[in-house]
């Protein structure tokens, strides 16, 4: 299981956001609240997620989030395959 953080840029009252999803709910608000989220921040929409800023981005990162591009976030979210690039160096 991971969670995961996309590449999007989108600006919202003067922060720019981008979604943090998971293939496991429970891990997906287990990470969220570790970084600081409520709960009922989450987005229980056709695609479930929580918006989060930059700043926060960072932190889920460092707490062991991977970051995927916005295409692929939607591959997984539609139960698609896709291919992570995991920046290691």
């Amino acid at each position: 299981m991971a969670v995961y953080v996309d590449d999007s840029k989108i600006k919202w009252n003067g922060m720019i956001m981008c979604h943090l999803i998971a293939d496991d709910i429970v891990e997906l608000h287990s990470l969220a609240i570790s970084i600081g989220l409520e709960v009922n921040w989450f987005q229980n929409k056709k695609y479930p997620h929580y918006d989060i800023s930059l700043e926060k981005k960072k932190m889920a990162i460092k707490k062991g989030a991977i970051e995927i591009a916005k295409k692929d976030a939607i591959k997984m979210l539609n139960g698609q395959q896709f291919n992570i690039q995991l920046n290691l160096f």
